[in-house]
């Protein structure tokens, strides 16, 4: 992408629909959460699943998992939104969290699901294609949004990117190098699965690596308080590898 075009589009926090004014990221989780959602219905079809059942239980749950994504954000910068607390929920700003999101989700799927006769693993297992096909698609809006930018290096691995004050420097592609971890990790996934033996294999290994994955990027990323966060994001991210791969070692109990 020449430098022109990198500056027309990177760092374009609004796009324009006619005379509408839609902020990118917004834009771009939209999309993550419809083709999410639809290829996690193809693929909870595959393995005995109804469509009609798994696709209202998942837009029912990206309620909480919305609430939990941007609570663990507001969480890590308490100081800012402290300071600013009208913007806690200010929509096309950016700033949230699949680690909260997740949280949050999977515990208000217990209740969701026994209502919609839904299994907890073989629903999860589908919801994980639906979580890495939103996740690629949405770090593709916070790439042209300017959020979870990486910080500055002069590395090889730097390029030239805004960070959501449009402030441009030689950056760690971080939200690039997330999506293409995402993309990896969706196609073993989607390769693997017939040959997984268990229901609730195929989300302990998303799980375990995407954990994995974040243990190496998160240093990459840029933060007001990357002591605390990073932190945060690091322990939990080893903890849940653990948990993963526990579950895949010694199978997940029925």
């Amino acid at each position: 992408m020449s430098g022109s075009i990198a500056t027309r589009v990177l760092g374009r926090r609004h796009l324009r629909v006619g005379r509408l004014r839609v902020p990118t990221y917004t834009v771009m989780l939209y999309l993550g959460c419809v083709s999410g959602t639809l290829a996690g219905a193809a693929f909870a079809q595959s393995t005995g699943l109804a469509p009609g059942s798994f696709v209202p239980a998942t837009i029912l749950l990206l309620i909480p998992a919305f609430i939990g994504a941007r609570l663990w954000f507001v969480l890590q910068h308490r100081e800012t939104f402290r300071a600013e607390p009208q913007r806690i929920w200010r929509r096309g700003e950016g700033g949230s969290s699949l680690y909260g999101g997740l949280v949050l989700g999977v515990v208000f799927s217990v209740p969701v699901l026994a209502l919609a006769g839904l299994p907890f693993r073989g629903f999860w297992d589908a919801a994980a294609i639906t979580m890495l096909v939103g996740l690629i698609l949405t770090r593709v809006g916070c790439l042209l949004n300017g959020c979870c930018v990486g910080r500055e290096t002069a590395g090889r691995l730097g390029v030239h990117l805004p960070d959501h004050h449009g402030r441009w420097r030689r950056r760690y592609p971080t939200p690039v190098l997330e999506a293409a971890w995402a993309t990896i990790v969706l196609a073993g996934a989607l390769a693997l699965s017939p040959e997984l033996s268990f229901s609730g294999a195929l989300f302990a290994g998303v799980v375990a690596a995407y954990a994995a994955g974040r243990l190496v990027l998160e240093p990459t990323r840029e933060s007001a308080c990357p002591e605390r966060e990073q932190r945060v994001n690091l322990i939990f991210s080893a903890l849940l590898l653990a948990v993963a791969v526990s579950a895949l070692v010694w199978r997940w109990p029925a």
